[in-house]
């Protein structure tokens, strides 16, 4: 008898070089089409030139976590965390499903919140769907993965079942409220989400891929982690019970402790190519974000004043976003078949990023102190707006046909 060797499933008459044919390049795309697409809604919005049929704080809030961050975390991460693992590739008939469950629950969120309130929570319905089977697919990997060292594969799952309990959550809060029971769930799920799902996740990436990236060899400590996420939590039920002084000691511990720690991998910040620098200074802008979002909460407590969440903002785009465009760039180029690096225009895009995080921050400011200036919130935008625009239009060949 004879024994064949091949796969049971033969995907050799599939393209090897298509907008499909790797799980970052549609998740990558549709991240940035639907990243400028739930800005343009929510600045129309906020200017009055149309009225949505949900909150407009907790459509800013969703579109982004549940829909664009989410996607980019799962192009990453069904490209990575295999390797993580050691275990096999996601299976391409796999991610295209949850790929296309994405982008049909975005639609009908994007109309239902335009239009009419019930489509909404359809399309959220659809997203959580394809949330839960993007969970299921990483935690089968990490399950059959031969990989001893699993400890950071374990916290991304945390984090992410995390997000997706808020998901839940959010879905059955927003599904009482269409049949009259109303009650403030988004001051309990907008701090988790932010905290624990969106910054958590991306520290838990960071801290095991960016001294990688930098050859750092520095040991870093078992409870390093563990540490992060217990004080995240502690600033987490702060903010939810409203003491916004214990909140703020929380953050500028945890972000004294992460600096130290930081300092410690010596990674060659002053000495590193521009594709490997912004993700140090993304790195960076974790301690930074969490202290300066410390002093505008005593400030805010002080003064009787409001700095428009200006710690969130600060954290998730000097933070989250900066580690993004970085990572993004880096795994389109590599999973091209190119060099990972960084021409004149990407490393523009890297500093537009930090201009985005220092507008927010001056919009912040402005408002808090009185001051009557729009066109900061016009910059804020139009500098998200030119930064998704200019990556999508750099980036989408390589994202559209695969490797070149």
């Amino acid at each position: 008898m004879t024994f064949s060797t091949q796969p049971k499933h033969n995907f050799s008459t599939q393209p090897k070089h298509s907008f499909l044919s790797q799980p970052h390049q549609p998740f990558f795309l549709f991240g940035v089409l639907w990243a400028i697409i739930s800005m343009v809604i929510f600045t129309l919005s906020h200017k009055g030139i149309i009225t949505l049929a949900v909150p407009e704080n907790a459509f800013h809030l969703y579109s982004l976590a549940f829909i664009v961050f989410t996607q980019f975390f799962h192009g990453f991460l069904f490209t990575t965390f295999p390797r993580f693992c050691t275990s096999t590739a996601v299976p391409r008939d796999v991610y295209v499903r949850i790929v296309w469950l994405y982008q049909i629950g975005a639609s009908l969120f994007f109309a239902g919140a335009l239009l009419w309130n019930p489509l909404a929570w359809i399309g959220m319905s659809i997203l959580l769907f394809a949330h839960a089977m993007a969970i299921f697919t990483l935690h089968w990997i990490y399950k059959n993965g031969q990989s001893p060292l699993k400890q950071d594969p374990y916290w991304i799952l945390i984090s992410h079942g995390i997000g997706i309990a808020m998901h839940t959550l959010w879905m059955i809060a927003y599904g009482l409220e269409l049949l009259g029971i109303t009650f403030d769930a988004l001051s309990l799920i907008a701090p988790v989400i932010v905290n624990l799902f969106l910054i958590f996740l991306t520290f838990a990436v960071s801290q095991r891929m960016i001294p990688f990236f930098s050859h750092s060899i520095y040991f870093r400590s078992p409870y390093f982690v563990k540490s992060v996420f217990a004080l995240l939590i502690l600033k987490t039920l702060s903010n939810i019970l409203m003491i916004p002084l214990a909140e703020a000691a929380v953050s500028i511990l945890l972000s004294l402790y992460l600096l130290r720690e930081f300092l410690r991998w010596k990674l060659p910040v002053f000495n590193s190519p521009a594709i490997v620098w912004i993700l140090h200074l993304a790195l960076f802008w974790l301690p930074i974000g969490l202290f300066l979002g410390a002093l505008g909460q005593i400030i805010e407590y002080f003064a009787h004043i409001s700095l428009l969440f200006i710690g969130m903002h600060l954290l998730v785009l000097g933070f989250l976003t900066t580690v993004l465009i970085g990572f993004g760039t880096r795994v389109t180029l590599g999973h091209s078949g190119q060099s990972p690096h960084a021409d004149t225009l990407a490393i523009w895009l890297f500093w537009l990023t930090q201009g985005v995080v220092l507008a927010r921050a001056a919009l912040s400011i402005d408002t808090g102190f009185g001051g009557a200036n729009p066109w900061i919130f016009d910059l804020t935008v139009t500098a998200w707006i030119i930064l998704f625009g200019v990556w999508g239009w750099r980036n989408g060949k390589i994202l559209i046909y695969g490797k070149q």
